[in-house]
């Protein structure tokens, strides 16, 4: 129950903190059109540029549907993020403005991850079939991305990116609030599943007019365990200009808990020198202040290098000095023992609430730091 109760505490969190990092960011460039007026933004370093219409960002057609699918919230966060890190291999942070998905309402995506019935023929995952032994659900989660380019005083739609989460696997009840059983889903299932539903998707896509040229991006991923305390992966893509995907490109993502357990083994150098790193920087923050209940992270790796952290601590503390000072620390011993060259984020809380962050962007070498008021 805790542990569901901090999941909820982390999602939440990232939520208010795009929302403020989002408002926080200089207006751009004005721009308009027929029926409202539009702005970005603004830069920032490697990031798109987001779309403000009337004055409010303009938010997806289908919002809060992938928050509703999933159990496991770390599962929501690596999608998202692994997804417009995705686009950004196709459509460049310089050339492309982003959107939220404005082509895919959230009853269009609810049916799609739905069974296909009669009453509901566009689901991409099959009828249920015997209720003792079901047919595997595996669509899980779609996300829409959309990316514009500035054309005179108006933005025009020029690709967009669809993410598919695949579940790995497939939880289900035999009767009415009764045990939950599960299957475990084989990776070979996993791709022939996700490369049926991208090309039912495509051409879906492909009918609406807006659409009909625009080049468009699928990619897969791999959900991870309702229990797993890190989110699943994208493992291919495919940039589409026509109506049948030809082929896929290969990705190489990983998320691995840190510290590794005690028995867990590795075959990769870095990876090993990566827990080295963290386990002396939890030793030292655990050394000084003991009133610590956990310190874990989440290591993402593309093609086997460390891409980035999010780490987790949780404290007793009660006062507001204590949290103040133990921010201050945190600060310092993540310059001294964690990896270089790579984006940190450092969450700091209770078992109900959030105190502090501390974190660095991609290719600076300063830890900026916030503590959260008490009153």
């Amino acid at each position: 129950m805790k542990l569901q109760k901090l999941k909820k505490l982390t999602l939440t969190v990232v939520v208010l903190m795009s929302t403020v990092l989002l408002a926080s960011c200089s207006i751009g460039k004005k721009t308009s059109s027929s029926s409202s007026k539009l702005t970005t933004t603004g830069t920032a370093s490697g990031q798109y540029q987001g779309v403000i219409q009337n004055g409010h960002y303009k938010v997806s057609k289908a919002r809060g549907v992938n928050i509703n699918q999933n159990d496991n919230s770390y599962n929501l966060k690596s999608f998202e993020t692994g997804l417009t890190e995705v686009s950004k291999k196709v459509f460049s942070t310089k050339s492309y403005i982003f959107q939220e998905g404005q082509y895919l309402s959230t009853d269009t995506i609810e049916n799609w991850l739905g069974r296909k019935t009669k009453s509901n023929p566009t689901g991409l995952n099959a009828a249920q079939g015997k209720k003792s032994d079901p047919n595997p659900e595996y669509v899980q989660q779609i996300e829409e991305q959309d990316f514009m380019q500035q054309n005179g005083n108006s933005l025009t739609l020029k690709g967009i990116t669809i993410g598919i989460g695949i579940n790995s696997v497939y939880y289900y009840q035999k009767t009415t609030d009764g045990p939950t059983y599960q299957k475990k889903l084989s990776d070979a299932e996993i791709q022939k599943q996700g490369k049926i539903a991208a090309q039912k998707i495509l051409t879906r896509l492909r009918k609406k007019s807006a659409l009909k040229n625009v080049p468009i991006v699928i990619a897969l991923y791999k959900q991870a365990p309702n229990d797993s305390l890190v989110g699943g992966s994208f493992f291919a893509y495919s940039k589409n200009n026509g109506n049948t995907i030809k082929s896929w490109k290969k990705l190489n993502y990983s998320t691995k808990v840190l510290p590794k357990a005690s028995d867990a083994t590795s075959t990769n150098s870095d990876n090993e020198t990566d827990n080295t790193s963290f386990t002396n920087f939890k030793s030292q923050i655990q050394s000084f202040f003991p009133n610590l209940s956990g310190v874990t992270a989440q290591a993402q790796y593309q093609n086997g290098t460390l891409s980035g952290m999010h780490i987790t601590v949780t404290t007793q503390f009660y006062s507001q000095s204590e949290v103040q000072s133990f921010t201050q620390y945190i600060a310092r011993a993540a310059k001294k023992y964690l990896p270089n060259g790579i984006p940190i984020d450092i969450k700091i809380q209770s078992s109900s609430e959030m105190q502090a962050v501390v974190y660095r962007d991609s290719g600076s070498n300063t830890f900026r730091t916030h503590v959260f008021s008490s009153y």
